[in-house]
């Protein structure tokens, strides 16, 4: 089945004390592109998602989201200068003695000075953080690709039916160009009667100027190969893998031979026909620009 590039996943879980939310999204390009933003202290995860991206789609420019709450407060280490806290009792201690002080310093006291204690997190543990990560970022990527498949769904419904417009006017072209060779050959014999009146025509000479003509705007080949064309892109819309690449080279072979057809053509209705071809054949070229 084909898909879209254009696609939107969301999931919010808590997990190991985070609330987390990823939110992806994405819209069309000739390659696949990825950006993220995500909170200052996790940047770490940004080539991880990447690469888990990555391995599940080839096109498109996908935009990831990622927020990080933490629910449960994570530990936090508290350490003591402990040659800050000495120099400050010797201080205490000379201030005493040399005064005649009473040294009643407290732990309290000493606690109020500035840099006694320094207080941090602990180091956050990467590897169980992208586990998480991972596990919200799946089912947003599961909700994604199902709108994906959907979008290339109606993509695919879309294009089927302006195959078939086509065809139709293939038919018609196949069929109508035998035809103006034979009114060409009615119509240059009605003209070399009146031109010659009463005097010999040489019918040899009409069938070798029919035949020139029948040459010159001959069709069959390029018809051939627009039969081919679109059987080949049907069989593009029931695949499986991306094939949005090989459709887009393919739909300028169909404009080939459409323009073949239209330089070839002498006839007011297949001219006409050359024209609804060529109006469905960008319709597709423009609906191919979103398949993966």
């Amino acid at each position: 089945m084909i898909k879209s590039m254009t696609g939107y996943g969301r999931s919010q879980q808590l997990a190991d004390g985070m609330n987390i939310t990823v939110e992806i999204k994405s819209v069309n390009h000739r390659y696949f592109e990825f950006s993220s933003k995500l909170p200052r202290s996790y940047g770490f995860l940004d080539e991880k998602l990447k690469s888990f991206f990555m391995g599940k789609l080839t096109r498109g420019k996908m935009e990831c989201y990622v927020q990080i709450e933490t629910v449960e407060e994570p530990d936090t280490i508290i350490s003591v200068n402990h040659p800050l806290v000495k120099g400050y009792l010797d201080a205490y201690k000379e201030i005493s003695e040399t005064y005649g002080l009473e040294n009643n310093i407290k732990v309290s006291d000493i606690s109020r000075v500035s840099d006694i204690f320094s207080v941090r997190k602990q180091a956050a543990d990467e590897d169980k953080i992208w586990a998480a990560v991972q596990i919200v970022a799946e089912e947003a990527l599961s909700g994604f690709v199902s709108m994906r498949e959907r979008e290339g769904s109606r993509l695919r419904d879309d294009v089927l039916s302006r195959l078939e417009t086509i065809l139709g006017n293939v038919s018609y072209i196949e069929e109508r160009s035998p035809e103006t060779v034979k009114e060409y050959n009615e119509k240059l014999l009605g003209r070399l009667r009146e031109l010659l009146a009463d005097a010999h025509i040489d019918e040899q000479r009409i069938l070798t100027e029919a035949a020139i003509f029948a040459d010159k705007i001959a069709v069959a080949e390029e018809t051939v190969r627009l039969r081919s064309h679109i059987s080949q892109m049907r069989s593009f819309l029931d695949s499986s893998e991306a094939v949005g690449k090989k459709m887009d080279f393919l739909i300028q072979e169909f404009n080939r031979e459409a323009n073949t057809i239209g330089s070839k053509a002498q006839d007011v209705e297949i001219a006409r026909r050359v024209v609804a071809i060529k109006a469905e054949i960008e319709k597709i070229r423009e609906q191919i620009q979103n398949i993966e």
